[in-house]
């Protein structure tokens, strides 16, 4: 019996069943635009195409080429985030920016995952990045309202978005959920025990494999254990990664094992990704050249660095910069199962 291939995007029938969506992620976009206007905040627009796209080991770009007049090629990127240009802006002189940036991952397609997508991103410079947890909270109450909706649901699991989000640290997380005490594996200059981890791991019943790295491991905790249970009742802000599970945040000043990274969770899906920002370049080459020492160890290919993002970051002030996945934010403020439901023309599968 031949697999019934479900009809294009593109007809009548289709595009009817998505409009409501669509007609809401507008109404989204525009009440989040008029919200960063009235903070004093500057619409900015930047480069797709850029020489590097990121510097994460699990981070996946799609490759281009730039041909002068000549002939001569040379690599460029499409992103996959508007961070280094926005810093470079920090680094120019703009004090509050954001951007509502078409990026693209490659090895990304699922109900939640999309290899073209839209970034909401936001800096403030010279404050503090708990302050990004209060622009959070804001943010999901105003999608709401924007949808004509009281509530953010996804696959039977609802939260009022009113409701002041849960703090829970990593090691709060992983002792609650996972019986781990992560901290006690993470020196005090951040490296970190990989086999005490993955001792404690396996004693709570989670696979691991003989060249497991310590990433390795705690994403797979975290995955398994401490995701299914954030944000359940009301959102949850997930904070204080160790300094090795965040490559581009600065250390927590009062604990240098862990850094100034937070995530936002609603009804158990990953919204948001938010720094205290590094602006140290030698720690972020450093940190840069670790990532893609293990890209190439795992995938067999490595980025180049942007060299002009590290001549910018020496000049950039201290400033606080979030990044927040704008389909999955109208997907939860409008009940929307599938990331496809709410993107106006879908790439197609190939």
């Amino acid at each position: 019996m031949s697999q019934q291939i479900p009809s294009p995007w593109w007809t009548p029938q289709q595009h009817a069943d998505r409009r409501p969506f669509l007609l809401a992620r507008n109404r989204i976009t525009a009440a989040i635009r008029a919200w960063f206007a009235e903070r004093d905040f500057v619409e900015v627009e930047t480069p797709a195409l850029q020489v590097s796209p990121g510097n994460e080991a699990h981070l996946h770009a799609f490759a281009t080429q730039a041909i002068d007049l000549s002939g001569a090629r040379a690599p460029l990127y499409l992103r996959t985030s508007p961070e280094f240009a926005a810093k470079k802006l920090l680094a120019a002189g703009e004090g509050r920016t954001f951007e509502l940036a078409r990026v693209w991952r490659n090895r990304e397609r699922g109900p939640l995952h999309h290899p073209e997508f839209t970034l909401l991103e936001w800096y403030r410079a010279g404050e503090a990045y708990e302050t990004l947890m209060a622009d959070c909270a804001s943010l999901l109450t105003l999608a709401v309202e924007a949808a004509g909706s009281k509530t953010l649901s996804f696959r039977g699991q609802n939260i009022d978005p009113t409701k002041k989000p849960e703090r829970l640290t990593l090691a709060e997380a992983f002792h609650r959920f996972a019986a781990i005490d992560l901290l006690s594996m993470v020196e005090p200059d951040g490296a970190t025990d990989r086999d005490a981890l993955a001792a404690a791991a396996q004693a709570q019943g989670v696979r691991v494999a003989a060249d497991d790295t310590w990433a390795d491991v705690f994403s797979r905790v975290l995955v398994e254990k401490i995701e299914p249970n954030l944000g359940r009742e009301r959102a949850t802000i997930l904070c204080e990664y160790p300094v090795s599970e965040a490559a581009l945040a600065r250390p927590k000043a009062s604990d240098p094992r862990v850094a100034e990274r937070f995530e936002l969770y609603a009804c158990g899906v990953e919204l948001a990704n938010c720094f205290g920002e590094l602006t140290d370049p030698a720690e972020q080459r450093r940190r840069f050249e670790a990532e893609m020492a293990e890209k190439n160890r795992v995938y067999g290919e490595r980025y180049p660095v942007d060299e002009d993002f590290l001549s910018a970051l020496g000049q950039m002030p201290q400033a606080s910069g979030g990044a927040l996945g704008l389909d999955r934010l109208v997907m939860l403020a409008t009940g929307a199962n599938r990331i496809e439901q709410v993107l106006w023309a879908p790439v197609a599968e190939v």
